[in-house]
């Protein structure tokens, strides 16, 4: 069973309040002047349909909607965001668009660029988590912060809808220390002491490291989480088991894996933790521990093929052809 944030609501209901001024942004930019194209179509009421051209899983929703909310159009949906499409080699309606002849081309590109990057990030998000866990994984799948500039919300959104973890959104949600704070301020303890004393109680801080001997001094000074980064497979099973093993019982933090993973390679990177015992309700009860809490990765999101779509003018049998911008 694959639990996802999608299971639990309208993922619309986590957008920031900013959200639609970025929508704004990108029809601005798409018509910073005359709009002569719009000036030859004018304003006659038309609809238009939203066709998927090739397989996916459908998200970017409420970028979709809004897009066309501010072209003074509105959207009937016959697919449901996070489904996966299916094309048997052909094309699927997916949903009507009513408006404004102008305002349907007006919104047309900014809204396909959306839905089909937004698209293609929850596909492959979606490949990778379905693969891990059929595989036998079942700790956290996550994404990275290498996103595009601007369009970070997109891709954290469509990496939501996959059903992975976005990961840190920001650098003011969780302090990530790497190689390079970590020779700036003189050694892993020192950093980690430093961003406690700014951080406070409520800000995570995770430790990226290099070797077994970093992972135990930034354990040692209260990372929350240790990142292994650019380990081999065998590299994380050697040292994730003796690092859990070692701090058993003294200090509690979660181990990452991080650097070169891929859907073709991820599940070389899994680790099944030894088998403990625990007491429950007066029975004993095996659990599995885990050994790689979070698999992250910028697979997911960095240079995705897209999902591809299109939105064509509906036009009277008999009278011509689907016509668009």
């Amino acid at each position: 069973m694959i639990d996802m944030a999608l299971d639990h609501g309208s993922l619309e209901h986590i957008l920031p309040v900013s959200w639609k001024s970025q929508i704004t942004a990108w029809l601005a930019e798409d018509t910073p002047s005359f709009d002569v194209g719009g000036f030859v179509v004018g304003d006659a009421p038309r609809t238009a349909t939203l066709w998927g051209k090739s397989q996916g899983i459908l998200a970017g929703v409420p970028f979709f909607n809004e897009v066309f909310k501010q072209c003074g159009c509105t959207v009937e949906w016959h697919a449901t965001e996070g489904c996966h499409v299916e094309t048997h080699g052909g094309k699927k309606a997916l949903a009507t668009v009513s408006g404004p002849a102008r305002g349907l081309l007006e919104g047309e590109r900014v809204a396909l660029n959306i839905l089909a990057r937004c698209s293609g990030v929850a596909t492959q998000s979606r490949r990778l988590l379905v693969n891990l866990r059929s595989a036998g994984y079942k700790g956290i799948v996550a994404g990275t912060r290498k996103t595009t500039p601007g369009f970070r919300l997109v891709e954290k959104y469509g990496m939501l809808v996959g059903g992975a973890d976005t990961h840190r959104m920001d650098l003011s949600t969780m302090t990530m220390l790497k190689d390079n704070h970590v020779w700036s301020r003189g050694s892993i303890t020192e950093a980690v002491r430093a961003a406690k004393a700014a951080g406070g109680f409520s800000l995570k801080i995770e430790v990226e490291v290099q070797s077994e001997e970093e992972a135990d001094e930034a354990i040692a000074a209260g990372a929350d989480i240790i990142m292994l980064d650019n380990f081999t497979g065998e590299g994380v099973r050697v040292a994730a088991r003796s690092l859990k093993e070692r701090w058993a019982g003294k200090k509690q933090f979660l181990l990452e894996v991080s650097g070169g993973l891929t859907a073709d390679n991820a599940e070389s990177y899994i680790c099944h933790g030894k088998v403990a015992e625990r007491s429950f309700m007066g029975s004993n009860v095996a659990d599995r521990r885990l050994d790689i809490d979070i698999l992250s990765t910028s697979s997911i999101h960095q240079g995705v093929p897209h999902v591809d779509f299109s939105l064509k003018i509906n036009v009277d049998k008999g009278t011509g052809p689907e016509i668009s911008s």
